[in-house]
């Protein structure tokens, strides 16, 4: 019992720079007072004193603004930053080493009796507001970005963002029919830009790609057919004519750009 209290109080120090001395941690961090009053929640739970258990929590909620159910299960090394709004419903699992920040619901989707809440297994990363709802799991090393709604299994190692949740990939350079098509169209594309890691991104580099190669194919098959005697247009695309919102967008960028001019007496003067 000791050992797991010394590691609740270790990992405070590893995950919050702002903990200054043990004192500190054991009366002014509420996630740490929520996780000492759930274990004892959870062994009255276990030995069939659910109402008893229930109080406690209750008690322990109106103390830290944290509400752990008593039925939820909870592995070593937990750790609640800041912790007010935290939710977690009655048969959510937590492994070893995870984080959860301020407002993060661990909730149900279903009514139905059984598993309802989801399972997190270690060194997961729930930022602040997060919602994860229904009988899903959290790979480990998962991490999960502020105020994301997760409905769906997150495999191991993948950071999730958005609502619903969707996984962020790494930021792949463009390839060269990409960056072509995207340039004979006047469009920059999502995917060309190094700053927006996103599946939608990866879904648009796709299409243009498929569109490249559907372009190629139909070139070469009107050079066939010419080669054959057949009246046929160039291979050559026409322009495609930028949208208004475009052009207008160009002509702020470029008023915003040029450099200012003084029209004050003294400039029209030479300054004096």
């Amino acid at each position: 019992m000791f050992s797991t209290l010394r590691d609740d109080i270790r990992c405070v120090f590893d995950r919050d720079p702002a903990a200054r001395n043990v004192w500190e941690v054991l009366t002014c961090y509420p996630g740490l007072k929520a996780l000492w009053a759930h274990r004892v929640s959870h062994w009255l739970w276990n030995h069939r004193l659910p109402w008893l258990a229930r109080m406690n929590s209750q008690l322990a909620r109106f103390l830290t603004g944290i509400e752990i159910h008593p039925g939820a299960r909870i592995g070593r090394r937990f750790f609640i930053d800041h912790g007010m709004g935290v939710v977690i419903g009655e048969t959510a699992e937590i492994g070893e080493n995870v984080t959860l920040y301020h407002q993060v619901t661990l909730g149900g989707t279903s009514w139905d009796a059984g598993k309802r809440h989801p399972t997190l297994e270690d060194n997961v990363v729930v930022g602040a507001g997060a919602k994860v709802l229904g009988p899903i799991t959290i790979g480990t090393g998962a991490r999960i970005g502020s105020n994301s709604v997760v409905v769906r299994d997150v495999e191991p190692g993948s950071t999730v963002v958005g609502i619903p949740a969707r996984v962020v990939a790494k930021v792949r350079e463009p390839s060269d029919r990409v960056a072509a098509l995207a340039a004979r169209i006047g469009f920059d594309a999502y995917g060309l830009s190094h700053d927006m890691p996103d599946p939608v991104a990866d879904a648009l580099n796709v299409m243009l790609d498929h569109m490249q190669t559907l372009d190629d194919r139909v070139i070469a098959l009107c050079e066939r057919l010419r080669a054959h005697g057949e009246d046929l247009p160039s291979g050559e695309l026409s322009p495609i004519e930028k949208p208004e919102f475009c052009r207008e967008h160009e002509e702020e960028q470029a008023a915003s750009s040029a450099p200012a001019q003084d029209d004050s007496p003294d400039a029209s003067r030479g300054g004096g």
